[in-house]
């Protein structure tokens, strides 16, 4: 049992870094550099939003409702092009990773 239990613990410890290094992977992979700048912190348009930095929760959620329609304004409309491009899984990995970009 303890060896199960610091299995686990284990997994924990190596699963955080990897997914924010899957974060940053993923940032320039679906093309999310492109017009955020590297690591979000240059957009390409200054309308554009500095990703770096970004609470993860709210970045996240952001991303969710304009893939989903829910955020639907002038401003996501780049966005609805690319969204088809992320899952759930790597909305929340890019998120994570913004998050811990220094701005």
């Amino acid at each position: 049992m303890k060896k199960v239990m610091a299995f686990v613990a284990l997994t924990a410890l190596v699963s955080a870094p990897v997914l924010a290094a899957d974060g940053a992977k993923l940032f320039g992979e679906k093309t999310c550099n492109a017009c955020h700048g590297p690591e979000g912190k240059k957009p390409l348009m200054p309308n554009y939003p500095k990703l770096a930095g970004q609470n993860a929760a709210y970045a996240e959620q952001q991303m969710k409702d304009i893939k989903s329609g829910a955020r639907n304004n002038g401003q996501t409309a780049a966005m609805k092009g690319v969204m088809h491009l992320v899952n759930d899984a790597e909305i929340k990995a890019i998120a994570d990773y913004l998050s811990k970009v220094k701005p």
